[in-house]
């Protein structure tokens, strides 16, 4: 065995089923969240080489290990050896057997070194260890604490600089009748147990039954240098089996060619990260619709003319994070120049000064705001818009007042409800006023309003324990009738930091009672996807008529770089695609509806927000969106007829047309 020191990194999984057995575990109850290089398969141990005192077999796709004795046990070595590696398996031991998974396995003097991680029952532990030639463990110490949403890197021990670090801390348990329960994912004696780890440059991360992060960080010379097989160890009576054994080299990257729709046309305005948020509206009041983008107004028509709102200050993506994730505009002070509004953390007002070239006078007028996806629409139908959103644990929306910087918040939920992710309004029970959705269910808004009075609480889970029990919960849900039989439902992905979009057909039954179905429309890597379309992250989701055909259609962007430069959240590092999934009502499908997917662009992705509109007034929506990557607009074609079934690069055939469908 050569190099093995411990830095793993997680890229994700998924939740418990809540309709199977313990028992009946496997990779797809779980989740996958890479595509790995390797799976093991079969009756063989070629490519496996044993090491120490314990036996190993091969036995219908599982290994099995068992100690000898009272031995100090022994190991199953990969032939290959691997720096950065990927790691997913299903484990279980039986009797007083232990087990753990070693990286990195390197040659020194009198024996080996490399980092263990420890699977057992109250020892679910990263260490750096030492054995002899025979395999005999010499030493073993733990790690200190490492990543969370840190830089991949984690710093010296001594640091007193270090941002993030760890895990999030636990949030307060949900209301008693809150829909969503997070599943429990500690480690389960006699039984199965799902683990991934990933270990890159000095970081090892592991995820126990799709729970929280298990971080550490790599010490020593060979911190970033240490190369070495994989292996798997057993020690003390009993066995223990491994199935569903994957792994990748992850220090490899890839980078897709460029590839956009035939029908969008892609512009990049700004090469810079500044916001995850953008807006649009005609600023200057030229006639032509502007775009405002983190701390800059871009001018029509051809968006290369830009001047500064407030001061700009790009962000460096691998470490920071900016502060703009929403961006809407308004004409706030009522004085006919639109006015610009941030969404997120202290949402901001800056004031449009007019025909005056100077930065915006700004204000605050809301303290604060928790949930990452905000909204800006007309909730109560008094022709005035307000920001919806999460704070302090509910659910609220503000009314913007021209005659004063204080805006009036009014609570929609009681305390408790609101998650950082996943907000959304429209009609679910059709009495023409807007309702609100969540991951936790819908709130009917009552026929009057009041500040304090919430709304009727409906429980639903409109999101999704998976790729990590935390997190949970889409980006803007979308509320449209997909299937055409008169009744609202909703489309929303369902975690936007792991895998899953879905809708939800809404049912009634004869006493007119609400309930929704889910249908999934794709999911992590052990599920197949409609198009074979598959990616996580995606934090960035809206819902316009891209096609023209008169039903809405649901879009999603994968947010490249979600929790910074590191490998905390499933898949990190996958291409950043952005896809529209266009509506196609079939009374053939599963409920009514199907979602085919098209590719939009696959280098750019989306933040928080992906704003619609025609900018051109050509008839035809278009999008804009601003990412680490910059701030895009996508050209929507107006004569454009679609012919074909798309695919799994999402590019359907296509031909022109002088209609629209």
């Amino acid at each position: 065995m050569r190099s093995f020191i411990f830095s793993l990194l997680f890229i994700g999984c998924a939740a418990f089923s809540y309709s199977q057995s313990p028992s009946a575990v496997s990779v797809s109850e779980f989740g996958l969240s890479f595509k790995p290089d390797h799976t093991f398969s079969g009756s063989s141990l070629k490519g496996w080489h044993v090491m120490g005192d314990a036996e190993w077999q091969a036995q219908n796709g599982e290994l099995v290990g068992r100690a000898k004795g009272s031995s100090n046990g022994g190991w199953l070595v990969l032939d290959s050896s691997y720096q950065d590696v990927g790691f997913h398996a299903l484990f279980k031991t039986t009797g007083n057997s232990e087990t753990g998974i070693l990286f990195r396995g390197e040659k020194i003097d009198g024996g080996y070194q490399g980092v263990l991680l420890s699977l057992k029952n109250d020892d679910i532990v990263p260490y750096s260890v030492t054995y002899d030639d025979q395999g005999n463990e010499v030493k073993r110490e733990k790690l200190r604490t490492a990543g969370g949403i840190s830089y991949r890197i984690a710093p010296p021990p001594d640091t007193t600089t270090r941002r993030g670090g760890g895990s999030f801390p636990t949030p307060a348990p949900p209301p008693a009748d809150a829909a969503l329960r997070a599943p429990n994912t500690s480690y389960r004696a006699n039984d199965w147990n799902m683990i991934e780890v990933f270990l890159e440059t000095n970081v090892i991360r592991s995820f126990l039954n799709d729970g929280r992060e298990i971080g550490g960080a790599v010490d020593g010379e060979s911190a970033l240098t240490g190369f070495g097989p994989v292996a798997l160890y057993v020690r003390g009576d009993g066995e223990v089996r491994f199935k569903d054994v994957m792994y990748k080299d992850i220090s490899i990257r890839y980078t897709p060619k460029e590839q956009s729709s035939p029908r969008f046309k892609v512009q990049r305005i700004s090469d810079f990260y500044y916001s995850w948020g953008a807006a649009a509206a005609d600023f200057n009041k030229d006639g032509h619709m502007d775009v405002v983008s983190g701390p800059y107004i871009y001018f029509g028509p051809d968006y290369t003319n830009y001047k500064e709102i407030y001061p700009a200050i790009a962000v460096g993506p691998s470490k920071e994070f900016t502060s703009i994730n929403h961006q809407f505009t308004y004409d706030v002070n009522a004085d006919g120049w639109p006015d610009v509004i941030t969404g997120w953390g202290a949402p901001t007002v800056y004031i449009n000064p007019g025909k005056e070239s100077r930065r915006w006078a700004n204000y605050k007028p809301i303290p604060s705001t928790q949930s990452e996806t905000t909204i800006f629409t007309d909730i109560d139908k008094d022709g005035k818009p307000e920001l919806v959103y999460g704070s302090q644990g509910q659910y609220r929306y503000a009314k913007p007042d021209a005659s004063s910087k204080t805006w009036v918040e009014y609570n929609i939920s009681e305390k408790g409800y609101a998650l950082a992710h996943g907000v959304g309004t429209g009609d679910i029970n059709g009495d023409g006023r807007a309702d609100f959705v969540g991951p936790n269910g819908w709130w009917e808004q009552p026929a009057t309003l009041a500040k304090e009075t919430t709304w009727k609480y409906h429980p639903y889970r409109f999101g999704r324990y998976k790729n990590r029990a935390s997190n949970v919960g889409g980006a803007l849900m979308a509320v449209y009738d997909a299937n055409g039989d008169g009744l609202n439902d909703v489309v929303s992905n369902l975690n936007v930091h792991g895998f899953g979009l879905a809708w939800f057909e809404q049912k009634r039954d004869g006493s007119g009672n609400i309930n929704f179905v889910r249908h999934m429309i794709n999911d992590d890597y052990s599920q197949k996807s409609v198009g074979d379309v598959t990616f996580s992250q995606g934090h960035g989701t809206t819902f316009a008529d891209v096609d023209g055909d008169g039903i809405m259609d649901y879009i999603a962007g994968k947010r490249h770089f979600t929790h910074l430069d590191n490998m905390f959240d499933p898949d990190s590092y996958g291409a950043p695609v952005i896809y529209w999934y266009r509506t196609v009502r079939n009374k053939n499908a599963p409920g009514g509806a199907q979602f085919v997917p098209e590719l939009i662009h696959n280098r750019s992705g989306a933040g928080s927000e992906i704003t619609p509109v025609d900018l051109n007034k050509d008839g035809a929506v278009d999008f804009i969106t601003a990412t680490n990557r910059g701030t895009f607009i996508f050209w929507n074609t107006p004569a454009f007829k679609k012919t074909g079934k798309g695919g799994k690069n999402g590019n359907p055939s296509v031909t022109k047309s002088g209609t629209k469908h």
